[in-house]
């Protein structure tokens, strides 16, 4: 299906403003450890939510909303701060920038999606541009680390492609409350038992904590699913490698500091990357387009007997 531009733009807003979390987080949030803003980052926002739509799952959906909820937060946040800790930031966004090629071959397991080449090597140069935007000499490699930021990558991909396959019957909002909730849920026993206690915040804390949750994560996240509902997984994919732009860029813009002409090389290749992605899934729907355009289409002979309507 070819992908229509404004659902690209409003998908990709999400990603865009979830690269400001690195600079809200470290200014305005020191005190609070990793878990504990992912948490309050999930659960108010999806609490807020569930209050709005004022419904639940039911029977099936409750275990498909906890497995949406551990993959595209629990798990992916988890993996995500490990892959933080043990590796120098910029290790640690090229290791989750494979994330856009595991989509591709997970929509051809399990949505029966096409490979495409280009597709493929949209991939690659989108993690080279991550790579060139975000890597520096000193990167060191750890094991564990590098397992951790593959886990977080491919939880989050698994929770893409099975978002696209489960549907509710329900509005996108509820879905989205559904998940944060879940999500937000699942992260509460590992904040009590693993995390320090959470500080007493100040304003300049709630005022970080109501941008990362009701801006960073509730709507962005309704933005996020309408696309992965509307799109092919294999489209909206690279539209996450923005993060790591926008985040560059705040930086720049608000932190002094400086930017490397590596760094716009890697910048360019990862919006070259992102147009490549889309240019991939357009190709089938011009040739289709062309070939209805000149077959004419093939009337089949109403059956005798038949009224004049068909089932």
């Amino acid at each position: 299906m070819r992908p229509n531009v404004s659902d690209l733009l409003l998908t990709a807003i999400a990603p865009a403003i979830w690269g400001s979390t690195y600079a809200v987080t470290t200014e305005f949030l020191p005190n609070y450890s990793p878990m504990t803003v992912a948490m309050l980052r999930a659960l108010p926002a999806g609490l807020l939510l569930l209050l709005l739509v004022r419904q639940l799952p039911t029977g099936i959906w409750w275990a498909r909303v906890f497995v949406l909820g551990a993959l595209n937060f629990s798990i992916f946040l988890s993996m995500l701060f490990i892959a933080a800790y043990r590796l120098p930031g910029g290790v640690a966004a090229t290791v989750g920038a494979v994330q856009p090629l595991l989509v591709v071959f997970l929509a051809y397991f399990v949505l029966a999606s096409p490979i495409r080449l280009v597709s493929i090597v949209a991939a690659l140069v989108g993690a080279a541009g991550v790579a060139l935007l975000v890597l520096t000499p000193r990167a060191a490699l750890d094991p564990i680390g590098v397992m951790a930021g593959l886990a977080g990558a491919a939880s989050m991909a698994c929770g893409m492609v099975l978002n696209r396959r489960w549907q509710p019957p329900v509005s996108l909002l509820t879905f989205t409350a559904w998940q944060l909730t879940a999500g937000g849920l699942l992260l509460v026993p590992v904040v009590l038992l693993l995390e320090p206690a959470i500080p007493v915040p100040t304003i300049t804390n709630v005022l970080a904590l109501t941008w990362l949750g009701l801006i960073g994560m509730a709507l962005t996240y309704v933005l996020w699913l309408r696309g992965v509902t509307r799109l092919n997984p294999s489209v909206v994919s690279p539209l996450l490698l923005l993060s790591p732009v926008t985040a560059m860029l705040l930086g720049w813009l608000f932190l002094d500091q400086t930017l490397t002409a590596l760094q716009v090389a890697g910048g360019i290749l990862v919006i070259g990357s992102i147009w490549l992605g889309q240019r991939a899934n357009r190709r089938p729907d011009a040739a289709s387009e062309r070939h209805s355009a000149a077959t004419p289409p093939k009337l089949d002979p109403a059956p005798q007997g038949a009224s004049g309507s068909t089932v």
